[in-house]
C-alpha cells in the first residue's frame, strides 16, 4: 500500500521541475537524439505516451475534444523507447506518460517497468491511467465498466511482484499463485506510481493508491489550477501528502509561473513529434522559459 503521511503539506514551495512529453513516432527526432538534448538543457524528465492502436470504429471522443490527432495513430511502444533514453543519459529522469494499465498483462508488464528502471539506474517514473478510448481497450479483452477495478488489482499485483521475493495476489480479476520473477526495481520499495485522469475521480485514486496524481492541465469543462485548493482538502480528508504533476500544461512559458505559486511539483509540456530543425528550437525556447520560472 502507499505510504502514509501525517506531516502537513509543505507550503511556500518554490521549486517545480519541467517535463517534456512526446508521441514518439517514425518521423521524430530519434529519442537517442531527444534525450541528450532535453537533459543537456536541464529538463526533469520525458514522457512517453501509450495507444497500442486506434481502432477504425470509435465510440469514444477524443477528450479534447475535435478530430483525434495523427501522432496518436503512430505512437511507438514506450518501454523500448524508455530504455534508449535512458541508455543515451544518466540524469534525465524516463517516464511512461501514460501507460494504459487497462491494457496491459500485469506480470509482464511489471517485469518491464524492473527491467527499465534497471537500464536508467533508478530514474522510471511509472505514469499509469485507466485508459479512455473504449474500443482500443475492449480489443485487448477489456469489459470498459469495469476498467478502473481491473487497473487498481493490477497495480497492486504489480507492487506485490516488486516488493516480494515470492509474490501472489487473488482478486477478482487478477490471481496468481506464489512466483519467482527477477529483477526487482532498483528504486525502493518501487518506481513512483502516478495516477494519470481528472478530477474528482483520479485524484481519489491516485489518493487511494498512488504516489502522485498526474491530471491533464485544460479540459473542456474546467483549469486543473481552478482545483487545487480542493485538491488540497482532498489530502488533507486522506492524511496523505501527494505530490501533483500538471501534464500537457501552456506551451507559454509566461503561464508556468501560476503552477509553480500554487504548489505543482512538475509540469508536463507536450512537443509535437517533428524533425531535428522543428524540434531543437521549440526545446531551446521552452528551456530558456524554464529559467524565468527558477
Amino acid at each position: 500500500m502507499p505510504t502514509i503521511l501525517n506531516e502537513k503539506p509543505i507550503q511556500g514551495r518554490c521549486i517545480m521541475d519541467v517535463g517534456i512529453l512526446m508521441f514518439m513516432t517514425d518521423y521524430a527526432l530519434p529519442v537517442t537524439e531527444l534525450a541528450p538534448a532535453l537533459e543537456d538543457r536541464g529538463f526533469e524528465s520525458l514522457w512517453i505516451p501509450e495507444h497500442s492502436h486506434i481502432p477504425i470504429s470509435r465510440r469514444s471522443q477524443y477528450p479534447a475534444g475535435g478530430d483525434l490527432p495523427k501522432r496518436y495513430y503512430d505512437c511507438m511502444d514506450p518501454f523500448p523507447v524508455i530504455g534508449a533514453a535512458a541508455a543515451a543519459t544518466s540524469r534525465l529522469k524516463v517516464a511512461t506518460g501514460i501507460c494504459v494499465i487497462s491494457q496491459r498483462d500485469p506480470i509482464q508488464t511489471a517485469k518491464s517497468v524492473a527491467t527499465v528502471d534497471h537500464l536508467s539506474n533508478g530514474r522510471f517514473i511509472f505514469g499509469t491511467g485507466v485508459g479512455w478510448n473504449q474500443d482500443e481497450i475492449e480489443n485487448h479483452g477489456t469489459n470498459f465498466k469495469t476498467r478502473l477495478s481491473l487497473t487498481r488489482e493490477r497495480i497492486e499485483a504489480m507492487r506485490e511482484i516488486w516488493t516480494k521475493s515470492k509474490p501472489e495476489y487473488h482478486g477478482k480479476f487478477v490471481d496468481f499463485d506464489p512466483m519467482m520473477t527477477w529483477p526487482k526495481p532498483i528504486q525502493k520499495p518501487h518506481p513512483p506510481i502516478l495516477v494519470g485522469g481528472g478530477w474528482p475521480h483520479a485524484a481519489k485514486r491516485a489518493l487511494e493508491y498512488g504516489d502522485g496524481w498526474m491530471p491533464n492541465s485544460i479540459r473542456p469543462d474546467y483549469h486543473i489550477l481552478d482545483k487545487v485548493e480542493a485538491w488540497e482538502r482532498m489530502k488533507q480528508d486522506y492524511g496523505r501528502e501527494v505530490p501533483l504533476t500538471c501534464c500537457l500544461v501552456e506551451t507559454d512559458p509566461d503561464q508556468w509561473t501560476r503552477y509553480k505559486d500554487s504548489g505543482v511539483a512538475r509540469i508536463i509540456v507536450e512537443v509535437p513529434p517533428g524533425t531535428r530543425e522543428e524540434t531543437m528550437p521549440l526545446l531551446d525556447t521552452l528551456a530558456k522559459g524554464m529559467a524565468r520560472v527558477e
